[in-house]
């Protein structure tokens, strides 16, 4: 592979990236092979399986009427198909809910990063009144007067029983175990050459050459966990709320992960890009100019070969979609 230049790699008919180049990069994406969780929750299946309960159960909602899924839906790679989601008053929410794909990864939490851990995400939408508009006292009192939520949680907590810390990290620990699964961009980096096209391969290249999506977009979940204003039009100014005093963190939200895109349109924090060509156009243009825009937002000058190359690459960081059973739910 070294020995072969970056020209024949990709496909191209010339590069500025060599193969060892592209080998190297590859690399900084590998998957990790295993799923990190804190010494002070660590995994257990009994533990997921509770937390994946509380997930879909509706009971933890002041009305009953809407539960976790119902803002971070399997099917549409843990988020909704529409620019913000709708709570519980059936309103809908000024920003979009973000992914739980890859959790376990993403430190700190929310749109403005305004939760250090899973567990305070957790319990935010859970009494949020215009999201799921639960009250904990009240959670703790109907799921201890269920037999089966009874048996769970003194089997998994057997010293605690049924708390609202119990219950913040029964569902943490299950967010931490939902990963997006193998796509045809990890088998290429194993070494499969023939797991993703010639475009997507410049794709890449481009991703992390003249696109200049890598110095946010970084790792295998492709996201530095950071904040940064890409020129949205948009009057909340996000993590701004929480560094009033930084000019970059005025309308900065946190950079998304790219794993299975393709699911989970529309885009950005209040969901105002509808697919993946309008999002590259948008970055391709540099959105608007302002003080706070990211040093690493302009506009690009890519051709359209160039933004169909770079769109297949993100395609490609898409998994064969799995089925998401319900769990049975405790009475």
């Amino acid at each position: 592979m070294g020995s072969l230049s970056a020209a024949v790699v990709l496909g191209l008919t010339a590069s500025p990236l060599s193969a060892a180049d592209i080998n190297s990069l590859k690399e900084q994406y590998r998957r990790p092979l295993e799923i990190p969780f804190p010494d002070s929750a660590p995994y257990s299946p009994q533990m997921a399986t509770l937390g994946k309960m509380l997930f879909f159960d509706p009971r933890l909602s002041g009305n009953k009427n809407i539960n976790c899924v119902s803002c971070h839906n399997p099917s549409f790679g843990y988020e909704v198909p529409v620019p913000t989601a709708v709570g519980s008053a059936n309103t809908h929410l000024g920003r979009q809910a973000p992914t739980v794909l890859n959790a376990a990864w993403v430190a700190p939490m929310f749109w403005d990063g305004r939760a250090e851990t899973l567990e305070e995400q957790a319990a935010g939408p859970i009494t949020n009144p215009e999201e799921m508009d639960g009250k904990f006292e009240t959670i703790v009192e109907v799921l201890d007067e269920i037999p089966g939520y009874n048996k769970w949680f003194g089997l998994v907590f057997p010293n605690e029983g049924i708390t609202r810390d119990t219950v913040l990290t029964a569902i943490a620990t299950y967010e931490r175990t939902v990963v997006s699964g193998w796509a045809p961009f990890d088998r290429w980096v194993e070494g499969d050459e023939g797991a993703i096209s010639a475009s997507a391969k410049r794709g890449f290249a481009l991703f992390n050459d003249k696109g200049n999506c890598a110095p946010c977009h970084t790792g295998w979940n492709f996201t530095d966990n950071k904040f940064h204003d890409i020129g949205t039009p948009t009057e909340d100014i996000g993590r701004g709320l929480y560094e009033e005093d930084n000019p970059k963190a005025q309308f900065a939200f946190k950079t998304p992960g790219l794993r299975n895109l393709t699911y989970r349109a529309p885009f950005t924090h209040n969901g105002s890009i509808p697919d993946l060509e309008t999002m590259i156009a948008h970055y391709n243009s540099g959105g608007i100019e302002r003080p706070s825009r990211s040093e690493h937002v302009r506009p690009l000058d890519l051709t359209e070969q160039e933004m169909e190359d770079l769109k297949n690459f993100l395609v490609s960081l898409t998994a064969e979609r799995i089925e998401t059973p319900m769990p049975t739910l405790p009475n």
